[in-house]
């Protein structure tokens, strides 16, 4: 991010501390700057030199909040909010059921003014980018608003995509996107990789992204954050879905699945008992293209996703650990994974690199294929960046750098030429190493959780990490150990 785009963010931030006093939220603040920034952007669209006729009332345009002021301002924003709100498209998504959270009509004066001042269309869309991407990425630092879990550390995502490498004129579908980080890392892919022509501009920024994203709040970012990414347009038809993706098969068919489905293992849904009381229970989808009917929500991810895929298409997908060794449902999903796709890689990654507190995730690559007797996966490579790894988000975040020799190893160019680093003998120590399908299906549950490090902090006291790094993996653990206490908790009681 240049130096002016910082600015930028540190101006635009700076007024949250402030809003902070009044019970505002990051996200509350965030969701109040989205409205604020599109209003202002159609703005400069309906200016010379664009001219545009947009689908916003005069009535509630930008023009009609700058020289308002105390109480009229506040009632005028009320209703400019809720009246958005049953637009069409992109506008009704981004004003859909919006609220005004910003109770001090000085301050929310204040916000107005300083998004007044800049002239947003003017800037690039690198600069537009990736000054909403600071926002975001500072809303998701806020563990206590729990915006974390929409937020995929971007070095991961961008590594995620040189491995793919997408190509134009296909289709990328996220069906759990977040505020929209697989989209924006491919963008800018093949923009950087390809020189477009027109068609291909147009179509890239149209017709190549679709996603499902069931967080009002959540989706609203996203849609904000790819249209200052030049992806859609302010008037264009909604591309992000508030559906639940797993509910059913849409019946779409994609080239390229970039996912990191939400953590948690449980599906659910809440209802108000007979009492009055709020109470959860466990969710199923019972579909006919399943393999398993489970409430576990990463093994229903896994099997959406390989729904979604054309017969050629190429999935990367981030999974916790549980998928890969959980025994029944899990053992029935990988098995059949394992059989009717090319499961080639596997990336351990590891602990400290997501805002959700103490998981242990993997990436795991795997491609479509026709129906066959004989199961397509011949062997998978797995590279281990888990073991003797420490990453904080404060003080060693995960950098594309540190994921660099794991992309020579996956051999983007031709994965078939690929060669391990791990030997017996010459390189025990090496995190690059195959197994073949036969080893695989003769693990205990057809387990996929491999790994053959030595961990030095259990046998090399000289070798422990810092203390503030060890302080920081222990509070991951209690919490994730927490949070599934409370999973248990809330299952015993139905509540």
């Amino acid at each position: 991010m240049s130096t002016t785009n910082s600015a930028i963010v540190t101006k635009v931030w700076s007024f949250c501390n402030t809003l902070r006093d009044d019970g505002v939220g990051y996200g509350d603040y965030l969701e109040q700057l989205t409205y604020l920034l599109f209003l202002k952007m159609a703005d400069e669209y309906s200016k010379p030199p664009h001219n545009r006729k947009l689908p916003i009332p005069s009535e509630y345009n930008w023009e009609s909040l700058v020289d308002l002021k105390g109480a009229e301002l506040e009632t005028h924003y009320n209703t400019m909010l809720r009246e958005l709100g049953k637009g069409k498209g992109i506008l009704g998504q981004i004003f859909t059921k919006s609220q005004n959270k910003i109770q001090d009509p000085a301050k929310l004066s204040k916000i107005i003014a300083m998004i007044d001042a800049e002239q947003w269309l003017m800037m690039g869309v690198k600069d537009k980018g990736d000054i909403y991407e600071g926002l975001l990425e500072k809303n998701a630092e806020d563990t206590k608003s729990g915006a974390g879990q929409y937020f995929t550390p971007r070095a991961l995502i961008r590594a995620m995509v040189e491995c793919v490498r997408p190509e134009p004129m296909r289709t990328i579908a996220d069906p759990a996107c977040g505020t929209g980080g697989f989209f924006l890392a491919a963008y800018d892919y093949l923009v950087a990789h390809h020189k477009l022509d027109k068609e291909q501009s147009r179509f890239l920024k149209y017709q190549t992204f679709f996603g499902n994203e069931i967080v009002a709040n959540t989706r609203r970012l996203a849609l904000m954050n790819l249209f200052l990414h030049n992806i859609g347009d302010i008037d264009s038809d909604n591309f992000i879905s508030p559906a639940d993706a797993l509910i059913a098969d849409a019946g779409t068919r994609y080239d390229y699945v970039l996912a990191n489905p939400p953590f948690g293992k449980k599906s659910s849904q809440t209802f108000t008992n007979e009492e009055g009381e709020q109470e959860k229970e466990d969710l199923t989808y019972n579909r006919q293209d399943f393999w398993a009917t489970t409430s576990n929500k990463q093994l229903n991810f896994v099997q959406h996703i390989r729904t979604m895929l054309k017969t050629t298409g190429l999935a990367a997908v981030v999974l916790p650990d549980n998928v890969l060794f959980e025994g029944g449902a899990g053992e029935t999903v990988r098995k059949k994974l394992l059989e009717t796709t090319d499961v080639h890689t596997i990336l351990r990654l590891p602990t400290g690199i997501f805002y959700a507190q103490g998981v242990k995730a993997n990436v795991v690559f795997f491609d479509n294929k026709p129906s066959s007797k004989e199961p397509w996966t011949k062997e998978i490579w797995v590279y281990d960046y888990r073991t003797n790894i420490h990453h904080t988000l404060k003080k060693n975040p995960l950098k594309l750098e540190d994921l660099r020799d794991f992309i020579t190893c996956y051999h983007p160019e031709n994965r078939h030429k690929r060669a391990e680093t791990w030997h017996p003998d010459t390189n025990p120590e090496g995190r690059w190493r195959k197994f073949s399908y036969t080893d695989i299906v003769a693990r205990d549950k057809t387990s996929l959780d491999i790994t053959w490090l030595k961990d030095k902090s259990l046998a090399d006291l000289d070798n422990l990490p810092d203390p503030d790094v060890l302080a920081e993996n222990i509070i991951e653990n209690l919490e994730a150990g927490l949070a599934s206490f409370r999973e248990i908790l809330v299952a015993l009681n139905g509540k």
